[in-house]
């Protein structure tokens, strides 16, 4: 589904930004005294380094909560309308975790739900509040990004273990107009369910809860078949980056800063290399933070940001990919951010 941009006038507009991980870092190392691999195997393959991963008791609400916090201190405000959350791993399968986490921010009895697109959480929860923006349903929302991704990683499985990450993101949205800094560009959607076996959770849900049978062994595990994943990710990235910057009235060289969903290191220089978007113009932080699934957009960004590798001005070009599958792309110029 491609979606036009709001309306003249009524926009949503970045106004702040946070981000939040765990204070518990693992390295290549760490991983390989307890899994048949070696940090170079690791680099070579994913261009990780480290990761942060929660401790026990730790849920994902406590990461949403500690980036809504940041978030909202770089809006200078205490108050939104909505929270958004894009999540994977919800605290628990009911009620939605929303709701859990604008209650600890004092957020008051404001409208609270989750999104759940694996991977493009971000940018399906970006639509999502900026729809209730344009519709004049709210003035300001909160978007919050997070996972708790280990907590569903089989431990066991190099495949997966040595790539998933937890963190979080979060940004503000404010009503504004079109044509200022921060305004959402046109948001670019797509999904292809005859392909979720790609990337999944098998038991757990309705499906294996009705059989009245026990979950097989592991199905209880985060599932993805690498290859035609890797190869689904790069050509829906570059698509419909392409087609989001055309929307915007962009040329692809107009782009200042590409921004994908941190997957893997080869994803992100096969769809850069498609792009044209030379290496000096990406933003990364997968050798830091590894594959944090909805939270690693706003992560990246937040990070960026205050490293200064993101400056106001700068066209920036987000897509992402994830189970579904979906996929997703849109456009914005970064505007003045406070730094918490």
């Amino acid at each position: 589904m491609s979606g036009a941009a709001p309306p003249p006038g009524r926009s949503a507009v970045v106004c702040g930004i946070g981000s939040y991980v765990p204070p518990n870092k693992v390295t290549n190392d760490d991983l390989s005294r307890r899994l048949d691999t070696s940090d170079a195997w690791i680099r070579s393959r994913t261009g990780i380094a480290e990761r942060y991963m929660v401790s026990p008791g730790t849920a994902t609400s406590d990461l949403a909560v500690e980036a809504g916090q940041r978030a909202l201190k770089s809006a200078s405000t205490e108050q939104v309308d909505a929270v958004v959350l894009a999540t994977t791993t919800p605290d628990q399968p009911c009620p939605a975790t929303a709701p859990a986490v604008a209650a600890r921010l004092g957020l008051g009895h404001v409208a609270a739900f989750d999104v759940a697109a694996v991977c493009s959480g971000f940018l399906y929860g970006l639509a999502t509040a900026s729809g209730l923006i344009a519709s004049g349903m709210a003035e300001r929302v909160l978007l919050v990004a997070a996972d708790a991704f280990t907590t569903i990683v089989d431990p066991e499985d190099r495949t997966t273990a040595v790539i998933f990450a937890d963190g979080a993101g979060a940004v503000v949205l404010r009503a504004g107009d079109a044509g200022e800094p921060g305004a959402v560009g046109p948001l670019v959607l797509g999904s292809d369910g005859e392909l979720s076996h790609l990337i999944e959770v098998p038991a757990g849900g309705s499906r294996q809860r009705s059989a009245g049978t026990a979950p097989e062994p592991g199905d209880q595990y985060f599932r993805m078949l690498g290859r035609d994943t890797y190869r689904h990710a790069v050509e829906r990235m570059t698509a419909t980056s392409k087609e989001a910057a055309e929307r915007a009235g962009w040329r692809l060289d107009d782009v200042d800063r590409f921004a994908a969903h941190q997957a893997n290191a080869r994803i992100l220089d096969s769809v850069a290399e498609r792009l044209g978007v030379p290496a000096e113009r990406q933003l990364s932080n997968i050798e830091q933070v590894g594959n944090t699934g909805a939270a690693s957009l706003p992560l990246l960004l937040s990070q960026s940001a205050a490293d200064g590798r993101l400056t106001p001005g700068h066209r920036v070009l987000l897509t992402a990919f994830g189970g579904g599958l979906s996929w997703g792309a849109t456009t914005l110029v970064w505007p003045e951010t406070q730094s918490v």
